[in-house]
């Protein structure tokens, strides 16, 4: 049996879906809800603790005095500003060893990895607890991009391939060659929205989701779901691209089903080295 399971929960449902797989293999689970961030149904009827997101020296005390072996990290997290984290001692030695790394979300979540493999934990990646929750190659519905949106995926691989070499973004959406957004502080969420008013007339925009070059892969995967493919039928857009075997597809079957309604494709591409 492998060792008790510490979730490091931030927002959103996969935090419980972790959660519950524990639960279905038997498996000894604890969830560190951060204030403001974790969904408060994530927590029910499981051992946990609530912390605010700053409080990394209590964090830390929490997850040893619960026994925690592993921990795995899940649920997007707003960043705060420094004034908002109000950074404990553990965390203010933490920003400090990161330095510049900091500035970016992978380089700063390298830098908590290092720390808690420090104190002993092991970290594991979301789909070492979930299996099958990765995109497979290929269209994952009815619905296929043709000769148009694979130009735009192509395009759309370009740009995060240069621009996730500096630590920025995961996800593009581009129209007929022309990048309508680039991910930011918002979200992919907030990008589709943003980019929905941009729209030129003629075939709609592709969303292009991928891990960035070197990324840490057990942290911070591209992740899609129900809301996602809802975003982009909104938004009017045509298409969602995302790596395949590096991105995580929540509640797959409903992602299917809202996507073949829309009229969506979804399709897994290969991401050269």
């Amino acid at each position: 049996m492998k060792g008790k399971l510490g979730i490091l929960s931030g927002g959103g449902v996969l935090p419980r879906l972790l959660v519950d797989a524990c639960r279905s293999n038997g498996r000894e689970v604890f969830v560190l809800a951060f204030d403001g961030h974790t969904l408060p149904e994530t927590t029910d009827g499981i051992d946990h603790a609530w912390v605010r997101l700053g409080a990394a020296g209590t964090a830390m005390k929490i997850l040893k005095e619960a026994g925690v072996a592993d921990i795995v990290l899940a649920g997007p997290v707003r960043r705060p500003s420094l004034a908002e984290l109000r950074p404990d001692g553990w965390g203010l030695k933490l920003l400090a060893k990161a330095g510049a790394r900091a500035l970016g979300d992978d380089g700063l979540l390298r830098a908590v990895i290092v720390e808690l493999e420090q104190e002993g934990f092991t970290i594991v990646g979301i789909d070492d607890v979930l299996q099958g929750i990765t995109a497979a190659a290929g269209a994952l519905g009815r619905v296929e991009p043709d000769d148009g949106a694979l130009a735009d995926i192509r395009r759309g691989v370009d740009v995060l391939q240069h621009l996730g070499a500096v630590d920025v973004g995961q996800a593009v959406v581009v129209q007929e060659g022309i990048v309508l957004g680039i991910e930011a502080a918002e979200g992919t969420d907030g990008l589709i929205a943003r980019c929905g008013a941009l729209l030129r007339e003629g075939p709609g925009g592709v969303l292009v989701k991928l891990r960035k070059p070197g990324q840490e892969n057990r942290v911070d995967l591209p992740t899609i779901g129900p809301e996602t493919v809802r975003g982009a039928r909104d938004a009017g857009l045509r298409g969602i691209a995302v790596e395949a075997g590096a991105t995580l597809v929540l509640s797959v079957d409903t992602v299917i089903r809202e996507a073949d309604a829309a009229g969506l494709f979804i399709t897994g591409i290969s991401v050269p080295e």
